[in-house]
C-alpha cells in the first residue's frame, strides 16, 4: 500500500528538517512516499499563501498533491475538519524533533490520531 505523508517543515525541508510548529504557517511541506513500510520518495513543496479565511487552501493543495496522511504539531479545528472531509488522516507528531523521526513514529504506529484536544485557537484548547 502506498501512503503519501505531508509534514509541515522548516527550511530547507527533507528528512532532517524540524517539524513546522503549526501546519498553516510552516515554511514548506515535506512529502514522504511510503510503500511497504519503506520510504521510497521525499519531495519538498512550498506552502501556499494563507489568505483571510484561507485555512482550506493548504488542505486542498495537499489533497491535490496526493497526500493521504498528515503529521502535524498544531492546527486549528477548521483545517482538521477539512482534512477529515477530503480523506487525509491527521496524526499528532508534536514531540518529533525532525521529519524523519515523525515518519519513523508513524511507521511504528505510535502517533495518535489528531483530535480536538490537539487543536489550537478558535475557542478550543490553546496550544
Amino acid at each position: 500500500m502506498k501512503t503519501i505523508i505531508a509534514i509541515p517543515s522548516s527550511n530547507p525541508g527533507g528528512m532532517e528538517a524540524p517539524l513546522g510548529a503549526h501546519f498553516g504557517h510552516c515554511d514548506l511541506y515535506t512529502l514522504i512516499t511510503v510503500e511497504n513500510d519503506e520510504t521510497t520518495q521525499v519531495d519538498v513543496v512550498p506552502n501556499v499563501p494563507h489568505q483571510q479565511g484561507g485555512c482550506m487552501a493548504p488542505v486542498q493543495y495537499l489533497a491535490g498533491k496526493g497526500a493521504n496522511a498528515l503529521i502535524a504539531g498544531g492546527m486549528g479545528l477548521r483545517p482538521l475538519m477539512g482534512f477529515n472531509q477530503v480523506g487525509i488522516k491527521v496524526y499528532y507528531g508534536g514531540q518529533a524533533p525532525t521529519v524523519g523521526a515523525a515518519v519513523e513514529d508513524f511507521l511504528k504506529g505510535s502517533l495518535p490520531e489528531f483530535g480536538q484536544e490537539h487543536t489550537c485557537g478558535g475557542g478550543m484548547q490553546q496550544g
